[in-house]
């Protein structure tokens, strides 16, 4: 496993450094050959499919159609948003350009995870979301995806592509190696099962651990109306900043300076705000706490704590300012980045997919009304991708929860995300290969730009 590690960083290496050298170079190339005539085929391929995006419905738009029907049955069951997989669907097969893509994909992510909440709220027995580590992590994600929107506009794109390949390749190599972990232990836990019915004696300790955690934390399985409004009134501050501040483009709702002293007052008051709310549901938290020791006694309340809440309450902001600036540099949707540190954390799979999925709600949301106010092209059929993606989230759930009530086997989720990272990982790999590839032909400026 080490000298694969190795192996693959000496490969992102070698051709992050090729990059840099060939970036350097003025000289325009006169032929090309070998990888050079693929990329310039598959990019002259890809213009005539954005050059047929006006003629709708088509033929691509159906197969798009198709393609994200299946994209969005897996991604969602698995809590990981989608949008790795919805932005090259829609640019390659479908024909639109990026910036539409991004729109239509942050509707399609909104309505997946949307399903993903309804059907763990009303339709599941035991509400695999942990709310806690929502309120933990939502103000500083959101804090991280607007730093990590500026660190976009600074990085150049070659750079961006080569560490959100060296990312994925990372966090999908660990995933697996969480899944196996889950697996060997799902095997073993079976295997006492196994030897209890038989009537054998002394092996109940690690049978039962992970189910009395399940009933505990199934026994709240009711709509946390109160959590619920805190989340949406942190939602509805750092929407109301974004709102004013606008796009990438400096088009907002209010006529504000790009950079000027306005726009930093904005800007830097999301700190405030996120270091408030986060304070706050901390102190709150060691309040319940401190409570809860009080009412059940020190030993009783050692033995009923879980892992989770073994863990240091600042852990789940630091990871959330982290994911949400990666999430913002990649620009991409957190799910792709938080279920993979739910996993590394110790959390079980189905409640780091269903905590994901609501973290991915707000943020999906936030980015998809955002386009809705500053106008985005042909809404409707945005919206007929939503509702598309919204069916196969159904249909991709009911069918995973079956799946895993059959098999007994959660790790069957750890693994399907793990594929949707590696599928991703090779697609937005290629997509930005090409991209870079094309700028160097056409001589385009690669180093770090200004932020103003």
């Amino acid at each position: 496993m080490k000298s694969s590690k190795t192996l693959l960083l000496q490969f992102l290496f070698l051709s992050l450094t090729h990059l840099t050298v060939f970036s350097l170079s003025t000289s325009q190339p006169t032929s090309h050959h070998g990888l050079e005539n693929i990329l310039l085929k598959f990019s002259q391929w890809r213009d005539n499919q954005l050059s047929s995006q006006d003629t709708y419905p088509n033929t691509n738009t159906i197969i798009a159609c198709i393609i994200c029907f299946i994209a969005a049955t897996v991604s969602t069951a698995c809590g990981v948003g989608g949008g790795s997989l919805f932005l090259p669907i829609l640019t390659i097969v479908a024909g639109l350009s990026l910036k539409t893509a991004t729109a239509y994909s942050s509707f399609m992510v909104t309505a997946g995870a949307l399903c993903y909440i309804i059907y763990a709220l009303f339709f599941m027995e035991k509400s695999p979301i942990n709310y806690e580590i929502v309120l933990l992590s939502e103000p500083c994600m959101l804090l991280g995806v607007s730093i990590g929107v500026l660190c976009n506009i600074m990085f150049p794109e070659w750079l961006i592509t080569a560490l959100f390949a060296l990312l994925l390749a990372i966090t999908t190599t660990k995933t697996v190696q969480s899944g196996c972990k889950i697996w060997r232990d799902e095997t073993e836990k079976e295997r006492v099962k196994v030897q209890v019915e038989e009537g054998e004696r002394g092996a109940e300790v690690p049978l039962l651990v992970n189910e009395r955690e399940g009933k505990e934390n199934g026994a709240q399985n009711m709509v946390p109306w109160k959590h619920l409004v805190v989340l949406v009134l942190i939602w509805m501050c750092f929407f109301v900043l974004h709102i004013l501040l606008g796009n990438k483009s400096g088009k907002g709702v209010v006529d504000i300076k790009p950079c000027g002293i306005t726009y930093w007052l904005i800007t830097i008051s999301q700190v405030p705000i996120a270091i408030g709310f986060t304070s706050f549901i901390l102190y709150t938290k060691k309040k319940e706490h401190e409570h809860t020791d009080h009412a059940h006694g020190t030993e009783k309340a050692s033995v009923i704590k879980s892992k989770l809440e073994s863990l240091p309450m600042y852990v789940f902001p630091v990871a959330a300012i982290l994911t949400g600036a990666l999430s913002g540099l990649f620009g991409i949707g957190g799910g792709l980045l938080l279920n993979p540190v739910f996993l590394q954390i110790g959390i079980p799979p189905q409640t780091a997919a269903a905590t994901s999925s609501l973290m991915v709600l707000f943020s999906a949301s936030m980015s998809m009304v955002q386009y809705i106010l500053l106008g985005v092209r042909r809404i409707n059929e945005a919206v007929m991708y939503a509702v598309l993606c919204f069916v196969a989230s159904v249909v991709g759930l009911m069918t995973i929860q079956r799946v895993i009530e059959k098999s007994g086997r959660v790790s069957l989720v750890v693994f399907l995300v793990s594929s949707v990272m590696a599928l991703s990982t090779v697609i937005i790999t290629l997509f930005g290969v090409i991209d870079v590839w094309r700028q160097i032909t056409n001589g385009e400026y690669m180093g770090f730009k200004l932020l103003c």
